[in-house]
């Protein structure tokens, strides 16, 4: 029997095991008898063949008690516990995180029972090149091994490509060799314990993270590791919350740690959202405790085998930038490429969010002449304009009749385009409520109760919202959301979406669905994604499809099918310039990033039904190169709105800023990291565009954790380096304030600042 697995309940796949486009169906080969060439890879007659002069530069040592690969930038070590560690190479010395090898380096799981230990035959390892997408020029390594008291047989696989040196792969495959049925609950891999290494610059022993999973509204995905803590950190499934958002989940499938001269991350580099999770903990001796756990939930028989995902191990010198970019480059060699961005990407845009769930098209319209005057030529009609989840039909009846594209004409013969606001996958089931108005009954639920994802009880599942949910596993919903893009693009001639409140997808077991796996619901996603993103391409090139996952990191399901990533709901400005900098890694250094609207960097009450927000910090998503956002009233509709009322005060600001942002346009630049986040301080941000280059300086937020700490002025006084110049002469200004502050010499530029919040630096060569 074959059974296909990539860290989900796996299925019988009849016996043929035909390959198809899916890398479960390429493992299902490798269960078949076939060599186990991994997810997504090509062998015999599909492989390119190497460049007679090529050589890889892959070097493989093996003993009886370790394998180590070395590349000209990193080392890997694998023990014969299953151990695997990594050290930067960085001008002759080594730096590494892994001051300390678990004693097992994988943990199996059977019928309830951990087996920690393992013995690998190092010193009889199979070296041969590496043949996958990632490159013709690696080593691919094949260790066998034991796991004491067991009757499974184990087939460890390292690869490691020339055209990824800080990046070491790894999978196993097991085989019952026994006479009896084994029950598989999981399998733990890439284990490792972590610690910040003896460096008189980080005295402290600081150690940052970044977490890719989608766990809160307003968590931060960016921190430093606190002594004491624990994450589960799962992927691909939704996870339910205590609020009315009911759900999230997804997720970007990377954990990665960093002091100021060297990183280490993990997680999988499989192009489909696995259910996994890469849990970290903190121990007593102060280390860090991280893992990639794969649940399987599966019956080997005799002679079956079960075969993970490939996980990875990455090592770097940088901040999660790095990772994240490496990471994002391995898929992109996979399949999932990154999407194109037009000039509309990178426009101001206005939200009528300011008018909240009632907004009217006379609110939307009368902003007209302000947005004129401001230079801001989008508009978003956003959340509360439909009748129901599902049917996104006008609101009765303050959309009647043709309201809906009469607003969009009007917009239209002004200049301005328009995004729609909606909610994919999202049905009203008449049950639970959101916003204030309890939920109906939408129409195509009741003309279409086969179509939706049912819970284990034969319930309709819960996605965000705690809606209920299409399965986009489905063809003719698939078709559905292709008519409903359609509908709003064509037929009412929106030029965009503002996607919102996206996670993931509830797990589906409907019986008429005739699912190979539960989770196919959850694989499938982003197929809705990439037909609404296709589609309004198809029929507005110069459209706007921005994606939202509301207060947390994207999921791997979706975010290629977007050309405007979103900061999504920052609590404050400092969440925007880091999910800016961490969407310039995932989609590119010129990618569009909205910073959101600029009344999020400051907020009081977040999360609670009063919140406020005031904020006006334009130069944190100017400086990063993120696009600028805002969601003001205006005219003056009184005390409801007086928070984001567009005052004279206001004006002037939003003025001042939309024009810098127009004549600057750095969110079309060239994103550089050359600053570590955590440890460069002040907090720095670079950009090159046109032959100059940017900087961004921000001041360290005041100790302490009061809303006055939060909103105060900040100072900061010092020298800052300006990295990335060449050995010529340059002059430097401030481009807010228009001042000249002198020339400099590059490359070690340094400067004598003395700033309040933000320090916005323009850098030109002499002649």
């Amino acid at each position: 029997m074959c059974l296909t697995s990539v860290g989900n309940p796996p299925h019988s796949c009849g016996g043929g095991c035909q390959p198809k486009v899916v890398c479960g169906a390429v493992i299902a080969l490798s269960m078949c008898g076939l060599p186990l060439v991994g997810c997504g890879k090509q062998g015999g007659t599909g492989s390119t063949a190497p460049v007679a002069a090529a050589k890889s530069a892959v070097e493989v040592k093996s003993s009886g008690e370790s394998l180590i690969v070395r590349t000209p930038s990193a080392e890997f070590r694998l023990n014969s516990s299953g151990a695997l560690s990594a050290a930067l190479i960085k001008n002759g010395a080594k730096f590494t995180l892994d001051g300390k090898s678990p004693a097992a380096g994988q943990i199996i799981s059977l019928s309830k029972k951990n087996y920690p230990a393992l013995v690998l035959e190092t010193g009889k390892a199979e070296v041969s090149d590496a043949a996958g997408k990632l490159g013709n020029l690696g080593r691919q390594i094949n260790v066998t091994g034991k796991i004491p008291g067991t009757e499974l047989e184990e087939t460890l696989t390292l690869e490691v490509y020339d055209a990824f040196p800080n990046l070491a792969l790894l999978s196993l495959r097991l085989r019952n060799a026994g006479t009896t049925d084994v029950p598989l609950d999981g399998v733990t891999l890439q284990r490792h314990s972590l610690a910040a290494d003896d460096d008189p610059a980080n005295p402290s022993h600081a150690l940052w993270t970044f977490e890719g999973a989608s766990l809160k509204w307003g968590k931060d995905e960016i921190f430093r590791m606190p002594a004491r803590f624990s994450e589960g950190n799962p992927f691909g499934a939704p996870v339910a919350v205590k609020d009315d958002l009911g759900h999230v989940g997804g997720g970007i499938p990377v954990v990665a740690f960093w002091t100021n001269r060297v990183g280490e991350a993990i997680g999988h580099i499989e192009t489909l959202p696995l259910t996994l999770s890469i849990p970290v903990q903190t121990t007593t001796d102060g280390r860090v405790e991280a893992s990639v756990s794969l649940p399987s939930q599966l019956l080997l028989k005799p002679g079956d085998v079960y075969s993970t995902p490939r996980t990875f191990l990455a090592v770097y010198s940088g901040d999660f930038y790095e990772p994240l970019r490496l990471w994002s480059d391995v898929i992109e060699k996979e399949g999932l490429s990154r999407p194109a961005n037009n000039d509309e990407n990178y426009a101001v845009s206005w939200c009528g969010w300011g008018y909240e769930f009632a907004v009217t098209p006379k609110q939307m319209l009368d902003t007209i002449p302000k947005l004129k005057e401001l230079g801001i030529h989008w508009a978003t009609l956003d959340d509360g304009w439909f009748n129901n989840y599902g049917d996104w039909q006008p609101r009765q009846p303050v959309f009647a009749g043709t309201a809906m594209q009469d607003m969009v004409k009007q917009f239209h013969e002004q200049g301005i385009k328009v995004q729609l606001w909606w909610l994919p996958l999202a049905v009203e089931d008449g049950q639970y409520g959101y916003g204030g108005r309890k939920f109906v009954v939408s129409d195509v639920a009741k003309n279409h109760p086969d179509w939706l994802i049912l819970d284990q009880g034969g319930k309709p599942a819960r996605m965000a919202r705690n809606l209920a949910s299409l399965c986009p596993a489905l063809p003719e919903v698939q078709a559905y959301y292709r008519q409903l893009t359609e509908r709003f693009i064509k037929d009412w001639d929106f030029d965009g979406h503002k996607l919102d409140n996206i996670y993931t997808a509830p797990l589906c077991y409907n019986p008429k669905h005739h699912h190979k796996s539960s989770y196919d619901s959850v694989s499938a996603m982003g197929e809705i994604y990439k037909t609404i993103f296709e589609t309004t391409r198809a029929l507005k090139p110069n459209s706007v499809t921005q994606s939202c996952p509301c207060g947390t990191p994207p999921s791997l399901a979706w975010f290629r099918y977007m050309d405007q990533a979103v900061t999504a709901d920052p609590v404050g400005s400092i969440q925007v310039r880091r999910r800016i900098k961490m969407y310039k890694a995932l989609l590119g250094q010129r990618a569009a990033v909205y910073g959101d609207h600029v009344e999020l960097t400051r907020i009081t009450g977040a999360s609670t039904g009063n919140e406020q927000d005031l904020g006006t910090d334009f130069a944190s998503t100017l400086g990063t190169g993120g696009v600028l956002g805002t969601k003001f009233t205006w005219p003056d509709y009184g005390p409801k709105f007086k928070n984001v009322y567009l005052d004279a005060e206001k004006e002037a600001h939003w003025k001042e800023w939309v024009s810098l942002y127009n004549e600057k346009m750095l969110s079309k630049g060239n994103f550089l990291n050359l600053y570590v986040y955590g440890f460069d301080v002040p907090e720095a941000y670079a950009i090159e565009m046109g032959g100059r280059m940017y900087y961004a300086f921000y001041a360290p937020q005041p100790s302490g954790n009061t809303a006055n700490t939060k909103t105060a002025t900040r100072r900061w006084a010092g020298e800052v380096e300006l990295r990335g110049l060449s050995a010529k002469s340059y002059r430097v200004s401030d481009y807010v304030h228009h001042s000249d502050l002198g020339t400099l010499t590059g490359p070690n530029a340094k400067l004598k600042v003395d700033f309040s919040d933000n320090l916005l630096l323009e850098v030109t060569a002499v002649p």
